[in-house]
């Protein structure tokens, strides 16, 4: 495997009960770089990246992460690694605040779930460290404040502060602007490309304009199969990809 591909998926396949969801999948993640797969509706997108990350096991193929194979491997295990995922419904504790919530995910960075049970003094000096992740995301004016409180675009802001605590390598970001509005899809694209300075980012979006302003490269899925891969400006030409979108009826697709 190239030294500057970290993800990297050969002959990935998955079927169930007969029914082939992903056929082949050859995919290769460049580190530091970020990465969307796109496609029409049940293109095979999120079982693909339940693959990847662990969440299926496949039928057949391997996955290599750093050049390690992690085929058999479980989520907990790559998150180890440094990677780590996502949802496409905002996975806070909605009853702790925005503070507390990027606290005990630098606890379980920490890898010392004691510090649960010790009293609210001991867990102060996380604080310098969870108010720097809430700046990152745009937050600390909201640190006081419980998650269910927050509208939802920033809660997707501060799922993304809990992943970032984790410390990851690679971030697998499922559909980050699901859901928003113009603002917050701005606020949120600027948060990726900020976190995508020093990491890799993989996506699943169907915001083609996030992708195009985002992505380095973007591999479009149809039918379980790897229909095009290469930067936006070629894809978005491509004439079997155009073919697939307006297929499903995509016709807001653009070049």
């Amino acid at each position: 495997m190239d030294g500057d591909i970290i993800v990297e998926t050969v002959s990935l396949t998955k079927h169930f009960r007969g029914f082939t969801a992903l056929r082949e999948v050859n995919l290769r993640v460049r580190a530091r770089t970020i990465h969307a797969m796109i496609g029409p509706n049940g293109a095979g997108k999120t079982t693909c990246f339940n693959l990847i990350t662990k969440f299926l096991p496949p039928s057949d193929g391997r996955i290599l992460f750093k050049g390690r194979d992690i085929t058999g491997a479980n989520p907990a295990d790559i998150a180890r690694m440094g990677m780590i995922r996502s949802f496409q419904i905002s996975a806070v504790f909605p009853h702790l605040t925005v503070l507390e919530n990027v606290r005990i995910a630098l606890q379980r960075a920490r890898d010392d779930s004691f510090h649960f049970w010790k009293s609210e003094r001991s867990l102060a000096e996380l604080n310098g460290r969870a108010m720097a992740l809430l700046d990152d995301v745009g937050l600390a004016d909201l640190a006081d404040l419980y998650a269910v409180e927050l509208p939802y675009g920033r809660k997707r802001a501060l799922e993304i502060a809990t992943t970032l605590a984790l410390e990851p390598e690679m971030l697998l970001l499922d559909e980050p602007t699901s859901g928003m509005g113009r603002e917050d899809i701005k606020r949120i694209s600027d948060l990726i490309r900020r976190v995508a300075a020093d990491r890799t980012v993989l996506m699943v979006e169907h915001n083609l304009s996030v992708v195009a302003d985002l992505s380095d490269t973007i591999t479009v899925l149809a039918r379980g199969e790897v229909l095009a891969e290469g930067p936006y400006a070629e894809v978005s030409r491509d004439v079997a990809v155009i073919e697939a979108y307006m297929g499903t009826g995509a016709g807001t697709y653009h070049a």
